[in-house]
């Protein structure tokens, strides 16, 4: 269990400033005109966030405007130690100082503002202290994030409710604008997505949100940004379970999500914790059940066709093979399989060492999708029928696609699969699905979720894969720094339906790069018999679950290089998101130097690969090729390599 400590803290200041453990940054706290509050963010004594509005309007009173502040309680020391089941960090501590602003309407009406300051960014949060059972509603939430306007920005577009392929978004699987002009409004109405990256002078924010726990919607930036003035923005009508909450609403007490903001460099930005630091504690007392690991999938390259009884069979023989723990049986078992031979699947599997992760449909009517399973979660009676049988039939774990978005009743639906699923023993995954926010530390049985616009779609249009190798470096610094993604990385054979622009370099650094609870593999077993032997056992050595993080080196959209720790072990990769050649230099002499390493990077023309040996330094140069890469591992003993083909 986390350890969570509040100490107080000596401050000489006006009660309005509250400083990072180690100075760097600073939170100011101000009523402008005397009645709104607001705050600012200084990094290393320059303004990175200019004064920003804080308040909400609730169905009787706007906190946004007549208020006063009536105390100031803190600093305050936080400290807490807690472990994850997976991701890029096992072991994390978290160290910040909160103050609590306690105000008031003229009305009499209280509200708090808690913020927290770490070494490594801002979060801060609403809470109406009064009692009460009426239940309010937010009708906005006025806080915003004004970046200076000669600022840059890197940000994801939100699909319009009910769009795309069966009405089916939003699902946060659009490509990014990369370096626009701050205050560029979105393209459509919905705004932008979380995490949203900026560059202010030399510092970079990331800002997101954290903490949800079913009273409050998932939010996002609204469309527009008048001289960079981002405001937060409820979700679009639709977006909900049919008959229920769209926007917030609850009865008091009543926190909201935390509001997070990481600031530094890039080291800062993507080695950062904030997600989860913010997040709630894990609510499962025994997880010695949950166990990451990779998986193979016949559906990501052989699609619809795949999912029967026989190539299944085949893809739990190819997991087998490589060492992975899981299967996943994806669209439509129900009627290709069926229960009873899926339990013999099932039975197949575990004589391998093998469990299966199943497939289904989320969606009641808030679709069109028709695929099966369908609508047979919708409620706790048919989750706790479902996975009974699941688990009497020894099933690991479900993938459940297709939800329908960001509001308060949605985010609730989510969180009773994650309950429902953790009382049978079962892990979860989902797709067309929404940001995970933190959620794999409160509900560890979350292996991952998609939110992204993920290998799937560089199979169904060209203009995907001419666009991946750009996207892939985008997300180390934004999607993926925070929660788990299931990209589904890595093919190193041609596709059939289109031409696949990055080398084969590139694509084997992806299940290293990409962070994820359960690594689900894209290339086929027969693919991987065209691969050579040491690419195999390379990728047969990738572990899922991480001790620690590098940031190495990159720049969003152009390259990107990270170092991840297993163990012993040390697997450092780089991919270039660029069409031209480049060559890198950086320092690995954090590496113990003792380990011997090994090099797989890119040969002369797109599918080829070669290997070499390399050590530790201070200095390491490396040639990418266009939308090229590498990979680089560093152990005790590398001779598996020296004796593969």
């Amino acid at each position: 269990m986390p350890v969570l400590v509040f100490l107080f803290v000596a401050c000489e200041n006006d009660g309005h400033n509250v400083e990072s453990p180690e100075g760097s940054i600073e939170l100011h706290f101000e009523l402008m005109d005397d009645t709104q509050p607001t705050y600012s963010i200084s990094y290393q004594d320059s303004i990175v966030l200019e004064q920003s509005q804080l308040g909400l309007t609730r169905d009787d009173i706007d906190f946004s405007r007549n208020m006063m502040l009536e105390s100031v309680s803190g600093p305050e020391k936080i400290e807490d130690q807690y472990s994850l089941q997976h991701g890029k960090q096992t072991e994390i501590s978290y160290t910040a100082t909160e103050q609590t602003y306690h105000l008031r309407h003229k009305s009499g009406a209280p509200l708090d503002i808690t913020f927290r300051v770490s070494n490594d960014g801002v979060g801060f949060r609403y809470h109406f202290p009064n009692e009460s059972d009426q239940t309010h509603f937010i009708t906005e939430e006025h806080t915003s994030f004004n970046v200076p306007e000669d600022s840059r920005a890197w940000l994801e577009p939100l699909a319009n409710v009910n769009t795309g392929f069966a009405e089916t978004n939003p699902s946060y699987e659009e490509h990014y604008l990369q370096d626009v002009k701050v205050g560029t409004s979105a393209p459509d109405s919905a705004g932008w997505a979380y995490p949203a990256l900026f560059k202010s002078g030399e510092t970079w924010l990331l800002i997101s949100e954290a903490g949800m726990d079913g009273n409050y919607p998932a939010t996002r930036l609204q469309q527009e940004a008048p001289n960079g003035n981002y405001q937060i923005g409820f979700p679009q009508e639709g977006e909900q379970f049919p008959g229920k909450a769209l926007d917030p609403k609850s009865n008091l007490p009543w926190p909201t999500p935390w509001r997070i903001i990481t600031v530094g460099d890039l080291k800062t930005i993507t080695e950062s914790t904030l997600g989860t630091d913010l997040a709630a504690e894990s609510q499962l007392e025994n997880t010695s059940w949950i166990e990451p690991g990779s998986a193979s999938w016949s559906w990501a390259k052989l699609k619809d066709p795949s999912v029967n009884y026989e190539d299944q069979k085949r893809f739990i023989d190819y997991a087998a093979e490589m060492g992975w723990k899981y299967t996943l049986v994806d669209v439509a078992w129900d009627s290709t399989i069926g229960y009873d031979r899926m339990a013999e699947l099932a039975d197949y599997a575990d004589s391998k060492d093998v469990e299966l992760f199943l497939w289904y449909n989320s969606s009641g009517s808030w679709n069109s999708t028709d695929y099966t399973p369908k609508s047979q979660l919708l409620t706790h009676e048919d989750r706790v029928e479902e996975f009974s049988k699941l688990q009497e039939m020894g099933i690991a774990g479900i993938k459940v696609d297709f939800f329908a978005g960001d509001g308060q009743s949605m985010i609730q639906y989510y969180l009773d699969i994650f309950k429902d699923a953790a009382d049978h023993n079962l892990l979860v995954n989902t797709h067309g699905t929404t940001l995970p926010r933190g959620w794999h530390r409160t509900w560890p049985n979350l292996m991952t979720m998609e939110s992204v616009k993920g290998f799937e779609f560089i199979t169904f249009e060209q203009q995907n894969a001419d666009k991946a190798a750009n996207h892939n470096t985008m997300l180390p610094f934004t999607r993926n720094v925070f929660s788990p993604m299931d990209y589904t990385p890595m093919s190193l054979t041609e596709l059939h339906n289109v031409k696949r622009k990055t080398t084969t370099a590139h694509e084997l650094a992806l299940p290293v790069l990409f962070t994820s609870g359960i690594q689900h593999y894209a290339e086929t077993a027969r693919g991987m018999e065209e691969v050579s032997e040491d690419v195999r056992e390379f990728i047969k050595r990738i572990p899922v679950a991480w001790d620690e993080m590098q940031f190495v080196d990159g720049f969003p959209g152009k390259h990107v290089v990270i170092a991840r720790r297993a163990g012993d072990r040390w697997f450092v990769v780089g991919i270039n998101g660029e069409k031209n050649s480049k060559e890198i230099s950086f320092d690995l002499s954090f590496i113990p130097s003792q380990l011997h390493g090994t090099i797989f990077k890119d040969g002369e023309e797109l599918y080829d690969i070669s290997r070499d040996e390399t050590m530790p330094s201070e200095t390491i140069n490396v040639v990418m090729n266009g939308n090229g890469g590498f990979v680089m591992l560093f152990e005790q003993d590398n001779t598996v390599f020296k004796n593969s083909n």
